[in-house]
């Protein structure tokens, strides 16, 4: 079985989160190819360059940990993630122009929401942008990054004239790699649109206020040799080329943990989406034993499992966070999200095996599901098997227009599908079966009482204290004790944070 580039699969993650930030497909690798050439100009040896190369694969690894604020406070958030990436305070004529046309992806409340942006934005900015570091230092490691690639993960949102956030940092309290990283992504935004020269005239611009104006002047110095990388008729092949290093590679067997991180940005997209991949991929992992899957079959499930939601970053989590039914123009938006997750696997060489499975758990043996519409004979084991578990695992969840359903009606409602023909009878019993098989949980991780887990998992998705101490029938002076001692044992201090920690230790969906 042949090995695979880790390099393939952070891609994957790469395209992940251009959707997640409204940015075009495939501008993470695009700023990958620019950083390292940038690198390469200012003679970086091998390991610095490697740590530039894989810092900007995966600069937007924390972008969905406020997904579900951002749709609650400015309508969508792919769409603000997409204004939020070229504003530029430091220019207080060009900052105005920006804000004149934000919030134009909701005409009838444009004004109120460049309003709230511009009058929240200085006070919350710094506490926001936390909880994208905390979940870039929680996930940074899994992937394989060293440290120095990590800190520069967390300096995203800085500015070289210290006007970023979390910190404030500037000049060179910032690292290079992150001042890279800045010139980076502002040199391929400003490239989408403009010729060379009004692109170079934009860098020139930001030249002491956003970026490094020595870096700017490296970048102008070679500019069109730089922007030629770009010029490449497969971004990811190019990429995967121009890896400094000796590649890191596993077996596809292997491939569990990385995926599972691409799971956690995922699951971060709704407040009530928390750990569901990871549910999915326990339970569909336990069904396909009880089934007889191989090992490497089931590794395989393990994996198209742990990604068959990675399309939901493409869609609002406005729409994931709904707490009624969803209109006509939502509800096609749901639909393609399954789309989303196909295509982002069928991108990658490591990940394309699994885009069958992984892309079809919404399809039904009669043709009724999608995004394909495929029949029965269209549709391996595997397919059938992830189906059905995908079903029985959302309707045991909380979901924000009703509560969970109690596993002996999910597995009734399995029971009802395969007789009407939309779901394999044998998966749906195996499923059943497998969800009969969990153990109760008598340990916690760090020392976490069961009190202080049940205030976890409200805590992850949201909810404040008062509306905590309400589900739970103690005081809000309570749920401040636990929320302390939580974050003492956990060491996280954000939702996010918190909730990638949940994810983590299987702590979630509770």
């Amino acid at each position: 079985m042949a090995s695979i580039r880790v390099t393939e699969v952070l891609a994957a993650l790469s395209l992940t989160t251009d959707l997640a930030t409204g940015m075009p497909f495939e501008k993470g690798l695009a700023v990958c190819l620019v950083a390292d050439a940038v690198a390469a100009r200012l003679g970086l040896d091998q390991a610095d360059r490697r740590i530039v190369f894989h810092a900007a694969l995966l600069a937007a690894v924390g972008c969905t940990s406020r997904a579900s604020e951002n749709a609650e406070s400015y309508v969508d958030d792919i769409a603000f993630q997409r204004a939020f990436h070229t504003l530029d305070p430091g220019d207080p004529e060009i900052f105005a122009a920006q804000l004149s046309t934000f919030g134009d992806w909701a005409p009838g409340s444009r004004s109120a929401l460049a309003r709230r942006y511009a009058t929240e934005s200085p006070a919350g900015a710094p506490f926001a942008v936390r909880s994208v570091c905390e979940v870039s230092r929680a996930l940074g490691p899994r992937l394989g990054l060293p440290e120095a690639a990590v800190r520069a993960l967390t300096e995203v949102k800085e500015r070289f004239d210290g006007l970023g956030a979390p910190d404030r940092l500037g000049g060179e309290q910032l690292s290079l790699t992150g001042r890279i990283l800045h010139l980076a992504e502002q040199a391929v935004l400003a490239f989408r649109g403009r010729d060379r020269r009004a692109a170079l005239a934009e860098l020139r611009r930001r030249a002491g206020g956003h970026l490094d104006p020595d870096l700017v002047a490296v970048f102008a110095a070679d500019a069109d040799a730089i922007w030629s990388v770009l010029a490449q008729p497969d971004l990811l092949t190019a990429v995967i080329s121009a890896e400094p290093g000796l590649p890191a590679v596993i077996r596809p067997e292997q491939r569990d943990h990385l995926c599972a991180a691409l799971a956690v940005v995922v699951d971060l997209k709704g407040r009530y989406l928390l750990g569901h991949s990871a549910h999915v991929a326990g339970l569909a992992d336990a069904a396909g034993n009880l089934t007889g899957l191989s090992d490497t079959d089931r590794a395989d499930l393990r994996a198209a499992a742990l990604l068959h939601d990675i399309g939901r970053v493409a869609v609002s989590s406005a729409i994931w966070d709904h707490p009624g039914p969803v209109g006509t123009g939502d509800w096609e938006r749901i639909r393609l999200h399954s789309y989303w997750t196909d295509r982002v696997l069928r991108r990658c060489p490591g990940l394309t095996d699994l885009a069958e499975v992984a892309a079809g758990h919404h399809e039904r043996l009669d043709g009724s599901g999608y995004h394909r519409g495929v029949r029965v004979h269209d549709q391996s084991p595997a397919a059938r098997l992830l189906a059905a578990t995908d079903v029985f695992a959302a309707m045991t969840e909380d979901r924000p227009h009703r509560p969970a359903h109690k596993p002996g009606d999910a597995a009734a409602h399995l029971s009802a599908e395969a007789a009407a023909g939309r779901l394999d009878r044998d998966a749906c019993a195996a499923v059943v079966e497998a969800a009969g098989l969990r153990p109760p949980r008598t340990e916690y991780p760090c020392g976490l009482t069961e009190r202080e887990v049940e205030v976890l998992r409200l805590a992850a998705r949201g909810l404040s204290n008062r509306r905590i101490a309400a589900e739970l029938v103690v005081s809000e002076r309570t749920v401040g004790h636990h929320l302390a001692h939580i974050y003492d044992k956990t060491g996280r201090r954000t939702r996010a944070g918190a909730a990638v920690f949940a994810m983590e230790h299987g702590l979630l969906p509770g």
